[in-house]
């Protein structure tokens, strides 16, 4: 009689017992949601890519300024996916060959003798930097300014010095002076001595858009620290790193862009390269 009251009172204690874990996990599963476990994490989370794609104010770029100033050439992303990334943007090719500017969805390559040329999907990047391009501030120049006064005015406007900043300009320019660099073959130069063999390119009186990024200083190293613009010509005919400029009027609008995204190399020469030394000393070289 005593064993079977004891099995009696397990019998409902199991119950209870169970009973209690299926209310406790219903509970939890209407507070939190329902959580299953991930065959894999690739999986169970989203990717890097999926996450950027339903982003607009994100800054993606590819490998590090540095690493091209150490002469880290080689392309490691086609076009075609960059272009995943941006509508708008700047950057150079496979061996250094030339500069990229992206604008409104269509990516040119600017060579040596200063012509713009559509890219194809295939061709290598190992640097760019492109975002969706939306403004969230517009300017009216009316005044005629050279590339320092400009960057001053445009300073004067940002809400900060901490963020990353896409800036367009469309104006129409008496002068300006741009450049392009020669595909390099190994062993590769650094970047000061290969914009030794650079060409140079001087128009006049002539309409087109200034294309690039305003970067802040604690990024020295990873990005441009200040402006780095690319030029192309009204008709997208031709263009190049620009240099100097006097503009007589234009318009001005910045993408205020407070995220930002970096892929790195994952083989060849970044992995061997030494960084982080001298960098400002090769910054002031290239920029001559």
């Amino acid at each position: 009689m005593t064993k079977k009251i004891l099995l009696i009172v397990l019998i409902v204690l199991s119950v209870t017992f169970v009973s209690g874990c299926t209310n406790l996990a219903k509970d939890f599963s209407e507070k939190f949601g329902n959580i299953e476990k991930p065959d894999n994490i690739e999986s169970s989370a989203e990717s890097a890519s999926d996450l950027l794609s339903s982003e607009t104010d994100v800054l993606y770029q590819v490998s590090t300024i540095d690493a091209l100033l150490q002469g880290v050439y080689d392309g490691v992303l086609p076009v075609a996916e960059l272009a995943t990334h941006g509508d708008f943007g700047i950057g150079t090719f496979d061996g250094l060959e030339g500069e990229m500017l992206a604008l409104d969805g269509n990516y040119y390559q600017i060579k040596t003798d200063g012509i713009a040329y559509p890219v194809s999907g295939e061709m290598l990047t190992p640097f760019a930097i492109v975002t969706y391009f939306e403004a969230d501030e517009n300017f009216r120049l009316e005044k005629p300014v050279n590339l320092t006064e400009l960057e001053n005015f445009l300073d004067l406007n940002l809400p900060s010095e901490n963020l990353f900043y896409a800036v367009r300009v469309n104006g129409n320019f008496s002068y300006i002076k741009a450049r392009s660099v020669p595909r390099q073959e190994k062993p590769y130069p650094k970047l000061a001595d290969a914009v030794s063999t650079q060409s140079v390119f001087e128009f006049e009186n002539i309409s087109g858009t200034l294309v690039g990024f305003k970067a802040p200083e604690y990024v020295k190293g990873v990005n441009v620290p200040g402006y780095h613009l690319h030029f192309i010509t009204e008709d997208r005919n031709a263009g190049g790193h620009v240099l100097d400029f006097e503009m007589e009027n234009g318009d001005a609008a910045i993408d205020i862009t407070s995220e930002f995204f970096m892929e790195l190399p994952t083989s060849g020469d970044f992995y061997n390269v030494k960084l982080g030394q001298d960098l400002q000393n090769d910054m002031e070289k290239v920029e001559k």
